[in-house]
């Protein structure tokens, strides 16, 4: 895979989980496809985070419970306080676990059940990789079900500020966002371009200093901008 500049890098991929068994089933679905190499494992966050600085993988694939240092704190670590740009795809048995706000709040770029189909996993972490956010159908319909059972707050002013740079179509598409709405699907609701619409949500999480859709779905329903009814 090297010499030949024709040749995509593959995708770095580190896997963290305190279950050897669930490790080794993970690498070897990965490592079946030539444009992905699993660059390690770790069994707690605390060595996710250490083996991250070595590695630089490009996804991580981050257990939620674990023993020490869970995949809510390493994320938050790997995200926001240290210098990484891997994506963490976060893994759960339960679609009902109630660490998933948590952690995508921590940066989180997608949620996966850890029963997901091999090909699903794949795919996942490739779409991840190009910047697309990954939530299982049942971790976003809990999610917005959720918000929706929460009383409207006042948003803090410092949100308030970050949403008042936003044009009326970019809050309009943010809103989209926030309802689980695809590019395509956003388009033809504003009677506008997939490219248009891919431009409007490029710019909005520029704007918000946002790292992807799933926090721009956050954002949103803090911001109270999003809807409380479906």
């Amino acid at each position: 895979m090297t010499g030949d500049p024709a040749t995509p890098k593959p995708i770095r991929v580190l896997v963290v989980d305190d279950q050897a068994l669930v490790r080794a089933g993970f690498r070897l679905i990965l490592e079946i496809e030539s444009d992905l190499e699993v660059v390690g494992e770790a069994a707690d966050g605390e060595a996710a985070v250490a083996m991250a600085a070595t590695t630089a993988p490009d996804v991580v694939l981050m257990d939620v419970r674990m023993p020490g240092v869970d995949g809510i704190e390493a994320t938050r670590r790997l995200v926001g306080d240290g210098p990484s740009a891997a994506r963490v795809v976060m893994l759960t048995t339960f679609d009902m676990d109630q660490y998933v706000y948590a952690a995508l709040q921590a940066g989180a770029s997608g949620f996966l059940l850890k029963d997901v189909q091999p090909e699903l996993l794949v795919a996942g972490i490739r779409a991840v990789h190009a910047g697309e956010s990954l939530l299982a159908p049942t971790v976003t319909r809990r999610m917005i079900e959720a918000f929706i059972e929460r009383p409207p707050s006042v948003a803090d002013p410092a949100v308030t500020r970050r949403l008042s740079s936003l044009t009326d179509r970019e809050r309009e598409v943010l809103a989209a966002v926030a309802r689980g709405l695809t590019n395509a699907e956003i388009a033809a609701e504003l009677y506008v371009s997939e490219t248009t619409v891919k431009t409007h949500v490029g710019r909005l999480l520029m704007k918000l200093g946002l790292r992807d859709r799933v926090q721009a779905v956050i954002f949103a329903y803090e911001a109270g901008i999003a809807p409380h009814e479906r």
